[in-house]
């Protein structure tokens, strides 16, 4: 037998155990989009949406489609064009299938042994689509945490690799994205900061990441639209510029990436003053360099509404949702809700999650 071979446990007493795992939504605080960037982000999951992965032993291995967003049964073409044109073309199926591939080849590639028994593998999700609030990535986190339990290697595979597995299954089907929001959604809740210096990441593979208090943060609002814009496009044109050496991208990504450490030290000192002035700086950083037109006319308009009223406000993601800080309290935050609801905008308190890792993932992190 190979020495360096690492053996899970047979499992044999839990091998009828149905498990279930949750992922939630995740918003970019501070630092996004430098976390493609050799930058410095913070992030927390959020607990207002979430995905769900769902595995049973079964006799076949078995990826089973959802009834809604993987429906291949229409009432009528039109039915069919109006499905496409609002929920896409891609289900959750393709995601499962691509973390169960990774997953396997990672394992075996590591001398992980796994055992040959078979399952079923489901998913669910209430995360609005394409509102930057990283529902794909939700839950291709969630069924890799339902393989590392099934197979009993939870504690032969790293909390920092996770999120790596999670984007290279991603990274497979032509999404576009970076390690921020697969490291909040592996930390399980709680809020992190996450430093992708490249010396690190050349060195190891992923970022340096720290769980900071999630009480730390101020009330937060969560604002998107019901059909938002597709979150998957907006890096192409800058991520080309960045490459190529453009002074200015660079020097612009390298700021967003100080608001981080700027906000760090804030959100420690509990300073919300500064704290506004970083959402709002980090947001114009972005529309400086992505563009207007590229950021799309209905998720300015979503930050322009909070502005309005004196809130700070930035996207989540890439857009689609906005996160909104209303410094002067609950008259503000009635004054919030009013201008979305004119504007046609959903708006809600953020919930906030704290971090829901187990002994087996805390003995897993690397050490200060």
């Amino acid at each position: 037998m190979d020495p360096n071979l690492k053996l899970a446990s047979s499992g044999d007493d839990d091998s009828k155990a149905v498990l279930e795992h949750r992922s939630f939504a995740r918003i970019g605080f501070l630092g996004n989009p430098s976390d493609v960037y050799f930058g410095r982000t913070i992030s927390f999951t959020i607990g207002n949406f979430w995905a769900t992965a769902k595995l049973e032993p079964s006799d076949h291995l078995l990826i089973k489609p959802h009834p809604f967003h993987d429906l291949v049964r229409f009432d009528s073409l039109d039915n069919l064009v109006y499905r496409l044109k609002n929920e896409g073309y891609y289900g959750g199926v393709r995601l499962l299938m691509a973390i169960c591939k990774v997953f396997r080849n990672y394992c075996k590639d590591n001398n992980i042994h796994l055992h040959d028994r078979n399952f079923t593998l489901s998913y669910d999700t209430n995360i609005p689509r394409q509102t930057g609030l990283s529902g794909s990535s939700a839950i291709v986190s969630a069924a890799l945490s339902c393989l590392l339990d099934f197979y009993n290697v939870r504690h032969l595979i790293r909390i920092e690799v996770r999120p790596n597995l999670i984007l290279n299954a991603e990274k497979k089907l032509g999404i576009v994205a970076g390690l921020q929001d697969r490291v909040a959604q592996v930390y399980g809740g709680g809020l992190v900061h996450m430093d992708f210096s490249k010396d690190h990441m050349d060195r190891v593979g992923y970022g340096i990441y720290t769980i900071m208090d999630i009480n730390l943060l101020p009330p937060l609002h969560l604002i998107y639209a019901e059909n938002p814009s597709d979150s998957g496009k907006v890096h192409s044109t800058v991520r080309r510029k960045w490459l190529d050496g453009d002074e200015f991208i660079i020097s612009s990504m390298a700021e967003i990436a100080k608001l981080a450490e700027e906000g760090r030290t804030a959100l420690l000192k509990k300073d919300y003053t500064k704290l506004k002035e970083l959402m709002n700086r980090n947001f114009d950083l972005r529309r400086s360099m992505f563009g207007d037109e590229c950021l799309g006319a209905m998720n300015i308009e979503m930050v322009e509404v909070a502005r309005k009223i004196g809130a700070a406000a930035k996207f989540t993601g890439s857009g689609g949702a906005v996160v909104a800080f209303c410094p002067d309290g609950p008259s503000q935050v009635k004054l919030l809700e009013e201008e979305c609801k004119k504007a046609g905008f959903i708006v809600e308190p953020v919930k906030l999650v704290p971090t829901r890792l187990n002994n087996s993932d805390l003995k897993t992190l690397t050490k200060p």
